[in-house]
């Protein structure tokens, strides 16, 4: 129950991306921030693993909470972190072996954004 309940508080910001002629410039941090301001859940939350080399989501506001490592080196524990649709048991999908292959090390940072005071509710 009280995991559902955060569930229903939080949300995952699963990419940003932006064109290389406007990196630099300080123009997705503001996106991002702003774009966390106008959404209306209380917290939002990503994984990344450029956070090792660029602080660019604690340029816009959000706090570095640690880091994450898979509980296994094997397909299965690395898709629990970065496997998308659920399963009808609840278990996530299993990243493809490709995926698996490339970032099979990745230890990514975990963020979060405060948004309780611009959240709905």
């Amino acid at each position: 129950m009280k995991l559902q309940l955060l569930n229903r508080q939080l949300v995952n910001l699963s990419r940003v991306v932006l064109h290389p002629t406007y990196r630099g410039a300080g123009l997705a941090a503001s996106f991002v921030r702003r774009s966390c301001e106008l959404c209306p859940w209380p917290w939002i939350e990503t994984l990344t693993q450029m956070g090792h080399v660029n602080p660019f989501f604690e340029r816009a506001g959000f706090v570095r909470v640690g880091q994450s490592c898979p509980p296994a080196r094997s397909r299965t524990g690395h898709s629990s972190l970065w496997g998308t649709r659920r399963h009808a048991d609840g278990g996530k999908t299993l990243v493809s072996q490709q995926a698996f292959e490339k970032s099979r090390y990745a230890e990514p940072v975990y963020y979060v954004f405060d948004n309780r005071v611009n959240a709905d509710g």
